[in-house]
């Protein structure tokens, strides 16, 4: 049994890590480019966030501040969750 749980805690140990790669980030700037087509948002922080299909566009467009929440996926921003900022 000692030899069964030190090998899931060794298992668990080796794939903690790749957990930490996934982390969420946030970025406060005003939108430069709203492109509906790519699905994405170019911020005047010179990024490009990529948003999901089903995202709402209503309200934002070049100039607005927006509070942008982010994931890194395959080298690429993929926005979680996005708040205009008054």
């Amino acid at each position: 049994m000692r030899i069964l749980i030190a090998a899931l805690l060794a298992t668990a140990s080796i794939f903690s890590p790749l957990n930490g790669w996934a982390q969420s980030a946030d970025v406060e700037a005003t939108i430069k480019t709203v492109d509906v087509k790519a699905l994405s948002l170019t911020l005047d922080d010179g990024k490009t966030y990529k948003v999901p299909e089903e995202f709402n566009f209503e309200g934002l467009k070049a100039g607005v501040k927006v509070l942008v929440f982010y994931t890194e996926v395959d080298g690429h921003r993929v926005v979680d969750d996005l708040e205009i900022v008054q």
